[in-house]
């Protein structure tokens, strides 16, 4: 095979890395994004020459307009999308928000309408299927300090 049949195989992933936080009583932070129609995390993409955390606290500063400090890696997903190709999913932790940090968010008024805390029971009803079952991982990761592996939000050795 010749270096550029190899190349081709290649995965060529897009990644995107978002951020947990929590309030004082460690319920999780969900934004509302504009342009989906159920909650998300704060996040997005990671762009050419950005690791995926630089791209989490860039994304986190755009979306919030704060500058938390962003810790450890809890959770990396493989998860492709049929419309949009292999994607890997960062999810870092951005730890406990005080009620002046919240007072300091500035939301990215072009992208997202809102935020709001919720118990870890309500993030199914909020959000989508996958993204339920990697917030479930991020919290229990970092509860119980570990970093989760997921292939389309679930473990692969247990399906769950």
């Amino acid at each position: 095979m010749s270096e550029n049949e190899h190349e081709a195989k290649m995965a060529r992933p897009r990644m995107a890395a978002g951020a947990l936080f929590f309030d004082e009583a460690d319920r999780v932070l969900l934004v509302e994004p504009s342009y989906k129609d159920y909650r998300d995390i704060p996040g997005g993409y990671v762009e050419e020459g950005e690791s995926p955390r630089q791209a989490c606290v860039r994304e986190v500063q755009e979306e919030l307009g704060i500058a938390p400090h962003i810790g450890r890696l809890l959770v990396v997903d493989w998860a492709p999308n049929p419309g949009e190709g292999d994607k890997v999913l960062y999810l870092f932790d951005g730890g406990r928000l005080s009620a002046d940090d919240c007072r300091q968010i500035a939301l990215q008024a072009d992208e997202l309408r809102g935020y709001d805390f919720h118990c870890a029971e309500q993030v199914p009803e909020l959000t989508i299927l996958r993204l339920a079952r990697r917030i479930e991982a991020g919290i229990h990761a970092r509860t119980n300090g570990l970093t989760a592996y997921l292939e389309h939000g679930k473990t692969p050795e247990t399906g769950a």
